[in-house]
Parts: C-alpha cells; structure tokens; sequence
C-alpha cells in the first residue's frame, strides 16, 4: 500500500441534485470525518448522522459509510458520505475536511490510487473511465466486462506464455549439450507460431473495443453529386448537408453523430473529390483528404451509372472501404449487397439497413457476444508492438536459427502487454490517463 496524505472530493455530476456524494480516502479518513459527524459508524455499515461545522453548527444530515483498507476501492480508509445534493452545502463540508487537513483529490486520483495500491490494474482503471463516458449500452456492457478483468486476464496470460517460451528458448541455450535440439525440433516454432495466433486474435477484438469506446469515424468520400450529403442526411435522418444539383456544393467537412446498433458513429461529410475549380473547392478536396486519413472507414460513394469508374486518386488503400453504389432507381435495380459493394438508392432509403450490417461487420459487432471488452488506443498499438516483436523473432529463427534474438523480441514482447496492465509503466504515462478522469473517481 501507498503513503499517500488523506483526499476528499465530491464524485456525483457537478450541479444540484437529491443526494451529493462526498469521497475521502487515506490514512486519515476515519479520525477527520469522525470530527465532523461526532461518532463514526463501524467499518462496513450505513448509519445516519449530522454533520457539524467548526463552531458546532449542524451543516447537513446524512449517511455514513466506511470501508477500512485494504478492503476499499482504493486500499486504503475510505468513507463516503452521503448528503442532500446541494453544492453549497457540499463545499461546506469539503472546507470543513481541509481544514482538518485533508486536501482535495486531484482529477483521477481514487482510481490512481486503487492502482498503485494493485486494487486494480491499468487497464482497468482506465474502464471505470470508460463506464461514466459509455453513450451506448453496449459499450458500458464491454466497459464493465473489461473493468471485472476480462480483458487483463487474457493480456496477462499471453504475456505469461510469452516469458515461458523465452525461459524454455533460453534453457536451450543454455544446456547445448543436450541431446534434444529444442529450437531444431519445430516445437519452439509451433509454440511462437500458436502466439502469433493469439495475438492477432486479440489485436481483433481489442480494436473492436477501441470502437465502442471511442466511435467509429467514417468519412464519406467521391466524386461531386454521388449522393454523399444525401446520404449523410438519410443515415442522421435531418437535412444536416445542403443538397443541390451544383457540382461542388460541400465546400468543408460537415459531422454528424450517429447509432447504428448501438454503435457509436461519427459521419463526416465531405467536398467532392476532384480537380478543383477555385481556391475555396481545392481547401475544401484537401480537408476531405485530412478526413479520409483520420477515418476508420471510408463509404466510396459513386453513382451506379458509372458502376466501372476507378476511385479517385488519394483514396488511401490502408483504410477499409465500403463502395456504396446509389441511384438504383434510376436504373431499376433491387438493393443489394456484393461483399463490399452495396447497391442502393439513398432517396428512397432503400438498401440502408444492408449499409449498416455492412458497417457493423467491418467493426466485428455483427453478432455480439459475451466477449466484448473496452480498450483504448494505446492498447491496440501495444498489442500490435507485441506483434511485430515476435513477428521479429519467428523470422530470425526460421531464417537462422537465432534463438538468442527469438528470446530478446519475446522479451520485448512481454513487456508491450506489460505496458496494458501497468506492470511496466512510466510515470508520465499515469499522469496523462488519470488526468483524464473525472474528479472524484
């Protein structure tokens, strides 16, 4: 456990509301609250109690509860007092806490503290945060899966297969007298190749949980007069985009958020790719091309008279794409779906909800199941570092047989997943996730 000062803070939404919850945490915690309520309930049961200012004076009545370390949230004394939820009387109670010495949290520093004391892992610190921001019920499910362990525990057990296929490497090395040539007997590479594996299959479904916590940014993207502010208009069902006959009418990005599923969506609208005619229109192509680099997805939309058309240059390959063909009603052709070609006429939303099975199939939540979790960003390029570095080391042992280098990037490996959990962070790093948090939490 941590030798940390004793914190407060409130940790309901700021503003008026019928019940206020006031934090406190930290070695002190239970001598300066019993100065303010007169007799602290025991450890682990409600009791109602007046809370009373300096000169005596009752503040508030309200409820108390305390949880003695290590059995809190945070490892240490914690009580959590319950008051009517007006933030006059909140602070009142705060001034009275520092005055006794308490000092107030800083943003994130319950859920730091529950780290650096292994109430949790970072990772799951991190989902609390994920929780409170969840838009959608089924990225609060995949926050909750991840902060009861779910996704800790399979970054800890393949960081554990890891380091135990380096110290078997590493034995081999080390007894070359042995009979057994363990790094010749295809073993070794079966079990790397079996990592491999895992690790791709993680990387999946952790960008997946990435998308359900940050969104998903699709930009649309064609020629002028496909139809793409038509469709932004169908799939956000307002008129967001002005739509007109006029070659060049979206002149800037235009967003709007969206559900498909669940799923949150970020639409951007952008200016038709083409030779530009002014100044104004080739600003405009060049944030469209700034929007299509950003994107998770691209919707490649093109009028299904011109269904043998090449996509237009700068269409970045990287970036999965949808080739949305609209206007069939011009033509007489039925909504349909090719693979990643979808037939459909955005004027009589005909086809759209072939578009959004198509969107969520991109994102792997087409059939959602109980194994969604949470992730961030920064685990995926985690995981992906992990990827490279045993990718690394699989090629040196089949190209020279290098079990000295297949150790080293197992060991590098280990310590990406390492960086997920916290077991290997740097200071920096905690300071930039829990500074994101709320006060409170």
């Amino acid at each position: 456990m941590t030798k940390a000062d004793t914190i407060c803070a409130i940790a309901t939404p700021p503003g008026r509301g019928g019940v206020g919850v006031i934090r406190v945490s930290g070695p002190n915690s239970f001598i300066l609250v019993d100065q303010i309520v007169k007799k602290l309930p025991e450890s682990g049961r409600f009791a109602l109690r007046g809370l009373f200012d300096r000169q005596g004076e009752l503040i508030d009545t309200g409820l108390i509860l305390c949880f003695s370390g290590p059995a809190s949230f945070t490892g240490e004394d914690v009580v959590e007092i319950q008051t009517h939820g007006s933030p006059v009387v909140q602070e009142m109670i705060l001034r009275r806490l520092t005055s006794l010495g308490a000092r107030r949290a800083r943003p994130g520093e319950f859920s730091e503290r529950a780290f650096l004391n292994d109430r949790i892992d970072l990772s799951q610190a991190e989902a609390i945060a994920d929780l409170i921001a969840a838009n959608t019920e089924q990225a609060a499910r995949a926050a909750t899966r991840s902060l009861e362990g779910k996704f800790s525990t399979e970054v800890t057990n393949l960081a554990d297969d890891l380091t135990a296929l380096r110290v078997w490497v590493e034995a081999a090395l080390d007894f070359p007298d042995e009979e057994v040539d363990f790094l010749a007997d295809g073993e070794v590479l079966n079990r790397a190749r079996k990592l491999e594996q895992r690790l791709l299959d993680l990387i999946s479904r952790a960008e997946t949980g990435r998308v359900l916590t940050d969104g998903l940014r699709i930009a649309i993207v064609g020629k002028p007069n496909a139809g793409k502010s038509s469709l932004l208009n169908a799939l956000s069902r307002r008129d967001s985009a002005i739509v007109t006959d006029i070659p060049g009418t979206t002149r800037d990005v235009l967003r709007e958020t969206i559900s498909i599923a669940g799923l949150p969506v970020t639409l951007a609208d952008t200016a038709g790719l083409r030779e530009a005619l002014d100044s104004v229109e080739r600003e405009g192509v060049r944030r469209a091309e700034r929007e299509m680099q950003q994107a998770d997805l691209l919707f490649w939309v093109v009028d299904v008279r011109e269904q043998g058309s090449q996509p237009p240059p700068g269409l970045p390959d990287e970036i999965p794409r949808l080739a949305i063909y609209n206007k069939i009603d011009l033509v007489g052709q039925p909504a349909r779906r090719d693979g990643d070609s979808l037939y459909l006429s955005v004027l009589n939303n005909d086809g759209l909800d072939l578009l959004e099975q198509a969107v969520l199939e991109q994102v792997g939540l087409d059939q959602p199941g109980e194994g969604e979790f949470s992730a961030r960003q920064r685990h995926v390029e985690a995981l992906q570092a992990a990827l490279a570095h045993l990718q690394a080391g699989i090629d040196e042992l089949e190209l020279a047989a290098a079990g000295e280098l297949l150790a080293e990037a197992l060991r590098q490996a280990a310590d990406q997943l390492g960086e997920i959990t916290g077991k290997i962070s740097a200071d920096a790093l905690l300071g930039q996730i829990f500074s994101s948090f709320c006060i409170g939490k």
